[in-house]
């Protein structure tokens, strides 16, 4: 079943086509709402989450615009909420377990075999770095990098003025950069 027909028979009450919707998009709603809160049990629980809101929220869909920027904002936003809650960053040793956790399920299943320790330290490295940035500036860096959102399409889903925006991109940008430089260094 295509997206649309899933969304107007969902709108019908007909669960399958939240099933369709589901089938689509849980793998990249569970790894955006990881990168967020680097906790894999809350990025599966925010994941469900946000379907179960699709469901009971589909009537204010409006489905002349796409589906998976409207179901991301909910991932991201509900992301957000949890990541504030959360303490800002990790014990070294806890971020080292988690970035090693997600870089194993983030790992391309046939790389080439001289390419793969670099590989698997580099995803490393930028995931610790990344999680190392406050909430809002790890939401921008997976909208921005992961979901390929345009800075006037995230202020627009953050309901934050773009010039914030920009400011923790450049701020993200660059502390990633000081980050990934120490560790190469």
């Amino acid at each position: 079943m295509d997206e649309q027909t899933a969304i107007a028979r969902l709108k019908q009450g007909d669960l399958n086509g939240l099933e369709t919707l589901v089938d689509r998009y849980q793998a990249r709603a569970v790894r955006a709402a990881y990168l967020v809160v680097y906790d894999r049990a809350a990025a599966e629980d925010i994941a469900q989450t946000a379907f179960i809101k699709v469901a009971e929220r589909i009537q204010q869909f409006d489905e002349a615009l796409p589906f998976a920027p409207w179901f991301f904002r909910i991932v991201l936003n509900d992301a957000l909420k949890l990541a504030r809650k959360q303490k800002r960053t990790l014990p070294l040793d806890e971020a080292d377990e988690n970035a090693a956790l997600l870089a194993n399920w983030m790992v391309d299943p046939a790389p080439q075999p001289e390419m793969q320790l670099e590989e698997k330290q580099v995803r490393e490295n930028l995931l610790k770095a990344i999680y190392s940035l406050p909430p809002e500036q790890r939401a921008v860096i997976v909208m921005q990098y992961y979901l390929n959102l345009s800075e006037a399409e995230m202020s627009s889903k953050m309901n934050r003025p773009l010039s914030s925006v920009k400011w923790w991109l450049r701020d993200a940008r660059k502390r990633l950069r000081e980050l990934i430089g120490a560790n190469h260094g």
